[in-house]
């Protein structure tokens, strides 16, 4: 009895943790409608940008929307380079060491100007968290299915797609709530930033 009370208080947390980061967009939206055409004052608080020049040149050679990539900062370490979670991810993009050693043994990232063993460093971890997504997109068909297949991974993307469409197969109530938080980011950086991340260079 106990467990599925403590099971129902935890589906009703991850319900409310869900609706979070859309009550925000809608903050975002209204602010950015209501103030300048540009990144409103509000807008660079609640989706704020650093590293604009590194992002644009990391998207632009992996053909990522930068916009993406700040969405899934934002969501992955609050824009804190020096973030390490438990799991052993690093950095701004909180990119696996070994993800990072498997894209630059790809060929799609050069060792030699960005060594994978250096994911503290802003530049570096951007461009290889942004050539991770621009892989992921090179085999799966949605922006949904990759943000999925960046927290969940890829392997554990394709058995789900095989049971059904993402996100309406996710198993995992975690991944679900990070699809939302990156989603929402996603479309608060875009209102916010109509014309891109020039103006933050």
């Amino acid at each position: 009895m106990r467990g599925r009370h403590a099971r129902r208080g935890r589906e009703r947390f991850l319900r409310w943790y869900r609706l979070i980061p859309m009550m925000l967009l809608v903050v975002a939206f209204v602010a950015c409608r209501l103030l300048s055409a540009g990144p409103s004052e509000l807008g660079r608080v609640l989706y704020p940008v650093s590293y604009a020049a590194e992002i644009e040149s990391a998207a632009e050679r992996h053909s990522v929307d930068p916009l993406l990539v700040c969405a899934v900062i934002k969501c992955e370490s609050g824009w804190d380079s020096q973030a390490v979670s438990s799991a052993g991810a690093v950095g701004l993009m909180q990119v696996m060491p070994s993800t990072a050693e498997a894209v630059a043994d790809s060929g799609v990232v050069d060792a030699g100007t960005y060594d994978p063993a250096d994911l503290t460093d802003p530049a570096t971890n951007i461009e290889y968290g942004t050539a991770y997504l621009g892989m992921l997109q090179n085999h799966l068909a949605t922006t949904e299915q990759v943000v999925v297949a960046y927290n969940a991974g890829p392997t554990v993307v394709q058995e789900w797609l095989e049971t059904g469409e993402v996100p309406d197969s996710i198993s995992y109530p975690e991944t679900r709530a990070y699809l939302d938080r990156v989603s929402a980011a996603y479309e608060g950086y875009k209102l916010c930033y109509p014309s891109g991340l020039a103006s933050e260079r």
